[in-house]
């Protein structure tokens, strides 16, 4: 017979893996996993399984044909004590009914998806949060001044547009008919990534990295001057290449921190109860007037953290010890298991029923930072 979860005793990471799929941010996750004392399962396609078994600190490859296969395998990770870890592959590769009716054991909370997936929604979402935002038009009849033209869910800039006016958006838009976008006003300044962490064990936001994208073709665009642009049927495109790693003015930072805190915090009026918790991003412009402007959320680990594998500036001032996002998430899981409280980081949709937990007496571990010690 199964056992339930013990309350009474705390359960060793070792007895566990952690899981996800490989690509985006997964060499981070799974080295995070395995610093913290986790088995490691790397998910992958045949094109990158050379790869993921080139490094030592992933356990174990399981090969599958594509990554919209993935939910076909949840028996299998439903047998083994797996938690996944999601990242921007999920989005990308899975629908979000899919994505949302996996019962594998999953960090995070599911319900923020549906806000993160759509829009108009996650609008409304920082705008409740007191957020400052670009106007967005509704029509293209109404464009006014110039926009950056955004399609739904994760694809890395690809397939953005920026426009001049009404006119330029029906001659280099109407393909687009078909898809769902918004049209947001270009703001003119700095992008900031700012990577956060939340902790539903310990109720404390953390600053844990930083980073600005480098778009392809756009970013080399900048290098010539305009003038000798002249003649070029040029198109620019935003195509996230790789990532660079930036830190704001300290004067900057309490207003950054004051952005998490509003978002963590309406999260759990849209989603209530458990809200967003873990790792998340927002993206913003930074004007010449150090006005912070909210382009969107990513309710997840971003691949701008790959970054910071062995730590940050700002990790380095909570931890003694490199301290990446990944890390970050394995050792909240850790603080969870060894406090049996394992079901404040999943989600309400994640099955512990075929989970065997022996009882384990806790040994006194001393957790540094600002996680909750777990002894």
């Amino acid at each position: 017979m199964k056992k339930k979860i013990a309350k009474s005793a705390g359960q060793q990471p070792q007895l566990f893996t952690i899981a996800t799929l490989g690509s985006h941010s997964a060499l981070q996750i799974l080295k995070g996993a395995k610093d913290e004392g986790f088995h490691t399962l790397a998910v992958v396609t045949p094109h990158n399984e050379r790869l993921y078994k080139s490094f030592a600190f992933v356990d174990e490859v399981l090969v599958i044909d594509r990554y919209s296969d993935f939910p076909n395998y949840e028996p299998e990770l439903n047998r083994r004590k797996v938690i996944l870890v999601p990242h921007g592959s999920f989005v990308a590769y899975l629908s979000l009914r899919e994505h949302k009716a996996m019962s594998t054991p999953y960090f995070g909370n599911k319900a923020v998806l549906d806000w993160e997936a759509d829009r108009m929604r996650q609008r409304e979402w920082l705008l409740r949060a007191g957020l400052k935002m670009p106007r967005q038009f509704t029509r293209a009849g109404e464009i006014d001044r110039p926009v950056i033209v955004k399609l739904y869910g994760a694809h890395g800039g690809r397939g953005y547009l920026f426009v001049k006016n009404a006119d330029d958006f029906g001659v280099r838009a109407s393909h687009l008919v078909e898809q769902q976008y918004i049209m947001q006003e270009y703001i003119i300044g700095v992008p900031v990534y700012i990577h956060y962490f939340y902790s539903p064990l310990t109720g404390k936001l953390e600053i844990m990295s930083m980073d600005r994208r480098y778009e392809s073709n756009v970013d080399s665009l900048g290098r010539i001057p305009s003038a000798d642009q002249e003649g070029w049927d040029l198109k620019p495109s935003y195509v996230v290449i790789g990532n660079q790693p930036i830190s704001l003015r300290e004067s900057l930072l309490a207003e950054a921190f004051h952005m998490g805190e509003a978002v963590v915090r309406v999260s759990r009026e849209i989603c209530p109860e458990r809200g967003l918790f873990g790792a998340f991003c927002l993206e913003t412009i930074v004007t010449p007037e150090a006005e912070f402007y909210l382009m969107e959320i990513s309710a997840r680990i971003v691949a701008g953290t790959n970054l910071f594998i062995d730590g940050s500036p700002y990790s380095y001032l909570n931890y003694d010890e490199p301290m990446s996002t990944g890390r970050r998430i394995a050792r909240e899981i850790k603080n969870a298991l060894l406090s049996n409280s394992l079901d404040l980081v999943l989600d309400q949709s994640s099955k512990l029923t075929g989970f065997e937990f022996p009882e384990i007496v806790p040994t006194g571990v001393a957790v540094s930072g600002p996680g909750v010690p777990a002894n």
